[in-house]
Formats: C-alpha cells, structure tokens, sequence
C-alpha cells in the first residue's frame, strides 16, 4: 500500500514543525519515492547547501521555491550559486505512537 517503485523509495524520519500544515510532526516517518517527477504542489524532499528538508515543491512561471505548510516558516528562495536538489516525493507520513 506504501510502497509502488520499491527500488526507487526509502524512508525518512521528519525533524521539526514546518509541516504540520499538511498533517507531517515532528518523529514521523516520511515514505519518499525518488521514481516519481516532482510537479508544483507536491510534498518533497530536496537538499538546500547539503541540509536536507521537507517542504511544498512551488514551481510557477519559471519561479521555484520551497514551502513550509506552517505560516511562522520562511520560503525557501534559492538565491545565485546556491545549489537545491529534489531527492523525491513524500507520498506517506507513518505516526507510531507509544505502546
């Protein structure tokens, strides 16, 4: 059910309150899948300077942007020389919760 492209998904542990918005907290599990493109909207992983993040793919008249699903986040604007990298889509977020 998690998983379509299995040789292109992994899974990532989300850090951080930038995505509540969109139902993502802090400790979840991110099921992300390399296999599919990107596309305005969707919920991605990408690399920014080496640091990698969880945000909204903004992908509109030749502007591309990362946004946070929280208002007290900034954009992400890659700026000259800065270099941003997709590593795939998020197409689930696991919770687990204390047993």
């Amino acid at each position: 059910m998690l998983i379509v492209h299995a040789q292109a998904t992994y899974f990532l542990r989300a850090r951080g309150t930038s995505m509540e918005g969109v139902g993502i907290f802090d400790n979840d599990i991110l099921v992300v899948d390399k296999a599919i493109k990107p596309r305005h909207n969707h919920i991605v992983v990408a690399v920014v300077d080496g640091d990698f993040t969880a945000k909204c793919l903004y992908q509109r008249a030749g502007r591309i942007k990362l946004r946070a699903a929280n208002p007290t986040f900034a954009d992400i604007v890659p700026k000259e020389g800065q270099t941003l990298e997709v590593w795939g889509v998020v197409t689930s977020s696991i919770k687990q919760f204390k047993v």
